[in-house]
């Protein structure tokens, strides 16, 4: 309480700053037809001061100033600047051109984009701009400003910074094409997408599309649950910079600074950014660290036919982990009374300080070098280079440490509560979080003076895994660093022409990519050495050299000494794209798709298979055919439709499974069958899309990583999963004021399998140990709510603007797991149902003049406890113990509580 009366009277101070004259100013905006552009940004430059069009493209702002510029912008179109004042209050009508580049504050960026436009793009959209990036993001995860659309589920995961995940129509990352400026950034080899690595996103995104299902792309393959397209912001033409500072709940600081120096008269631009950010972390010892840099130049000369563009976009960072799945009854048992959200069963202290075994760390630079060319006036050839080289990984545990009650602080099939409160494993202090400095002293006091023939060690304390002659004590514990590092290059090509009503475009998709998989040691925890056995191309060494876990120093990827495993992992991609589309520009728009790929893949084991280190090469060949059309009934309403089929190549774990070199002898691409249909209506006061969509999806391969809590530490391949995802979804907006507006959306799933299909387990050290079948067919698709509905109220009283939102979540289920023994018999339950859930987030914001601005953001404003999501599927019956009817046995997620961020912003 005392938080809020502190923020409700810094609120109050800035409402005295806001005594100054103001002008209001009103015009009309239409396209290049006279048509006029509903939903059109109108923003005073250098605030957050803005409004929409209405229907009839008519506005009217009240601005802080006797004078100064607009920035009008509208997806498709390209932005334009205009001039008022206080004795010319009416601006007049104002045109817009259309320009498919053009994205709220995307200035000079590439032709590869493929961004869809409302009333024609065939497919389901929806847009979130910049400024409500800016506004509303804060310190959350940067996927969870998208849950305000249909169809996303997006959550915290555990809780550390960057460790969220998001899901579209049911379908996870793996299964969701996500692009920045039009280039592919899901691993190659996995298909997954990992936050952390794009915390700067929030600080340099100019606009997000969230294309669903078959998407508008015209990369070699297509999206399927939908294709989440982000754009960042490229070189300014105008001058201006800002400075903004930014304080959240549980130490969280962010400070930004950024500038444009403008397009000179020579026809170059450049833009700056840079910021650092740190916080303690809601979640118990989950404290990180990161930097975002970003740097654009761009060159378009006036009269030219060639525009270039060049970004480098970085955000190095670590951060401590939640990754050992909860079980409520620990959250009840542990931390604060009742149910303690911010519990952490594998967090704890060293030398006084916060200590985790579970630290991840990485920087993944990257560079992109856009060309575009005006052939002619009907011909334009749009290329865009890009190159990443990702470095870092996560730590974790390593040794037999399980075999000593001192050290044993990871639970083995049971829950904490089992492990700690019954059975008195594991050293904890008073708060219940690890005592690693126990772990330490027992190392030491276990370990024996080494005996052993490797020359440099008489004498030291050595520990091991496997390794138990000589002296060598398995009873330890020694943190590694798991390395997951890549080399990436790629370019994509697209030639376009412009042929009377026809567009014709043919492309080509390039990419090459090498992963590196590995471990080193991180701490010794007290040791001299480690013991290691897992290369079977040695007797076995002692290594005694660690690297940091830190995203700006060596990985030993060239000369630091591996444990367990250490492989590569080659991936190539060639794919070729078509597309015709017909647009008579008022009634009609088709569209015709159709690409081939070839996807080649080869693993090199420089550990665990000296019969057959490197691998054949595997070439898979795959494409897809998709097409649609866009009719508008008349200026208010348009249907339209699309249908796709998509064989899709299967991931590198496919390819080879069991983590060997051998190739799958019974490979087989995905099959994908899609069709959707939609309505769309536009008037004065209000805008509405409604959808309906099934899609079935065959023949995957999907692959999942274990935590302790579930049994093991390794991964899970699942094989020939079959699913059928059918849905109905609604956006709108209504705008009954010019003040006041109102938008909402909600998405209903019917997301089953439709089968059931095989599972093969393998430990941390990519051993087989266990084969499997789950009986899943009909069973409910968890991890994804299938209802999601949400309402934001959004209301303008001079230089103050003040919004509402209200989440509504149901059809959440657990998701399933190889360990859960609910699915491993034929006549189970099915998937655990969660309860629903209600949150209200709330923000103001208010102009203080001269460039000045304060935001103030509240997330959960009445600290609702609920699950997020589930790992297990525990029914309850008679006997159990529930927390809102669900068995207090089951390991999940629960969502963060009240949270908060305040930010003061200074453009100039």
């Amino acid at each position: 309480m005392k938080t809020f009366k502190n923020l409700f009277l810094v609120a109050m101070f800035f409402v005295t700053a806001t005594i100054l004259g103001q002008t209001k100013i009103s015009g009309t905006i239409v396209d290049a037809n006279s048509q006029s552009l509903p939903g059109t940004s109108v923003l005073e430059k250098g605030t957050l001061n803005g409004t929409e069009s209405d229907f009839n493209g008519a506005f009217s702002l009240t601005v802080n100033s006797n004078s100064g510029v607009l920035v009008i912008s509208y997806i498709g179109y390209k932005t334009v600047e205009v001039n008022y004042s206080s004795t010319e209050s009416n601006v007049g009508t104002i045109t817009l051109q259309e320009d498919a580049n053009a994205l709220d504050e995307i200035i000079i960026t590439s032709g590869v984009i493929d961004i869809a436009k409302v009333r024609e793009t065939p497919i389901a959209v929806s847009t979130i701009t910049a400024r409500e990036i800016s506004l509303k993001v804060g310190n959350m995860e940067f996927p969870e400003i998208m849950n305000t659309t249909p169809g996303v589920y997006a959550t915290k995961q555990g809780g550390g910074y960057g460790d969220s995940r998001i899901s579209l129509r049911g379908f996870d990352q793996t299964n969701t094409s996500f692009l920045i400026n039009g280039q592919p950034v899901n691993d190659m080899e996995n298909g997954r997408v990992y936050w952390s690595n794009w915390q700067g996103l929030t600080d340099v995104a100019s606009g997000i599309q969230i294309q669903r299902g078959l998407g508008a792309s015209r990369l070699a393959v297509p999206s399927v649950g939908g294709t989440v397209s982000i754009f960042t912001k490229a070189a300014n033409k105008s001058e201006g910079g800002k400075i903004s500072q930014m304080a959240g709940n549980d130490g969280y600081l962010k400070s930004t600074i950024s500038y444009n120096s403008g397009k000179n008269n020579r026809g170059w631009a450049s833009s700056i950014l840079f910021s650092k950010w740190q916080g303690d972390g809601y979640i118990n010892n989950t404290s990180g660290e990161g930097y975002t840099y970003f740097f654009a130049v761009g060159y378009k000369p006036e009269g030219s036919k060639h525009d270039l563009n060049f970004s480098f976009l970085g955000a190095g960072q670590w951060h401590h982990q939640r990754d050992v799945w909860v079980s409520i009854r620990d959250y009840q048992n542990f931390g604060d009374a009742g149910i303690d959200r911010t519990w952490n069963s594998n967090g704890g202290t060293l030398n006084g300080k916060e200590f985790s075994m579970r630290r991840n760390f990485y920087n993944k630079p990257l560079a992109t070098f856009n060309w575009d060319y005006e052939i002619s006036d009907n011909i334009k050839l749009s290329t865009s280079f890009y190159g990443s080289a990702g470095r870092g990984g996560g730590t974790g545990p390593r040794g037999s440490n399980f075999r000593n009650a001192t050290s044993d602080i990871l639970p083995y099939q049971k829950d904490l509560t089992e492990h700690y409160n019954e059975n008195g494993r594991g050293s904890r202090n008073a708060d219940g979080s690890i005592n690693f400095d126990a772990i330490v002293a027992h190392n030491r006091s276990a370990a024996t003076p080494y005996t052993g023939a490797i020359s440099g060690f008489e004498g030291q304390l050595i520990g091991s895994n496997s390794f138990r002659e000589d002296g060598v004590s398995r009873e330890i514990l020694v943190r590694r660093a798991s390395m997951n590092s890549h080399d990436w290059v790629g370019a994509i090509s697209n030639l376009e022409i412009n042929s009377d009503k026809f567009k014709y475009s043919i492309g080509v998709d390039l990419r090459s990519y090498t992963g590196y998989h590995y471990r080193v040691l991180n701490d010794l925890m007290g040791l001299d050495g480690y013991y290691s056995s897992g290369n079977k191309n040695s007797a076995g060494q002692i290594i005694n050299t660690t690297i940091e876990a830190s995203p700006f120093k060596s990985t030993g990827l060239t000369n630091g000494a591996k444990i367990d495993y250490f492989n590569i992992g080659n991936v190539g991609w060639q794919g070729v794209n078509g597309l015709v589309e017909y647009n008579d520009e008022g009634k009609l728009t088709a569209v015709l798709q159709g690409g081939l790929s070839n996807q080649s893949f080869q693993r090199e084991d420089l550990f665990d298979v000296p019969s057959n280190p490197i691998s054949d090469t595997k070439n898979q060949g795959g494409g897809y055919i998709k097409g649609g059309a866009n009719y508008n009934l008349n200026e208010k309403s348009n249907v339209f439709f699309n249908v796709g089929l998509i064989s899709r190549q299967p991931q590198f774990g496919a390819v080879f499974p069991n983590f060997g070199n051998d190739i799958n002898p019974d490979l087989q691409n995905e099959e994908i069958r899609s069709i959707e249909f939609g309505y769309g209506y536009t008037s004065a006061k209000i805008d509405l899309n409604v959808n309906v969509y099934s899609t079935s999806w065959g023949n995957r391969f999907v692959t999942r990583s274990l935590s302790n809590q579930q049994g093991v530490d390794g991964t899970a391949q699942f094989r020939n999963v079959d699913v059928l995802h059918n849905g109905l979804e609604f956006e709108g907006k209504y705008r009954a004021t010019n003040n006041l507006t109102f938008k909402g959306m909600f998405s209903i799933g019917d997301w089953k399998y439709t089968k059931d299909f095989e599972a093969e387990i393998f430990d941390d050290n990519q051993q087989l140990i266990g084969t499997g079948t789950l009986y899943t067919n009909g069973s409910k698709v968890g991890d994804a709510a299938q209802f999601t509905s949400y309402l934001e109220a959004n209301y303008k009283m001079g230089r103050w603007n003040f919004d509402i939102g209200y989440r509504f979540v149901d059809g959440l289920y657990a998701d399933y797991s190889i360990t859960d023994s609910q699915f491993t018999q034929p006549d189970n339950k099915g998937a655990l149902k969660l309860p629903s859930y209600g949150l209200v987030d709330s923000g103001v914001t208010v102009q203080l003049g001269k460039g000045f601005s304060f935001r103030a953001n509240i997330n959960n404003l009445f600290d609702t406890t609920y699950i997020a999501e589930s790992n297990s599927n525990i029914h309850a019956d008679a006997s159990s113990e529930t927390w809102n009817g669900v068995d207090v046995r089951n390991s999940v997620w629960f969502g963060f509580g009240r949270t908060w961020n305040t930010s003061l912003v200074y453009r100039f």
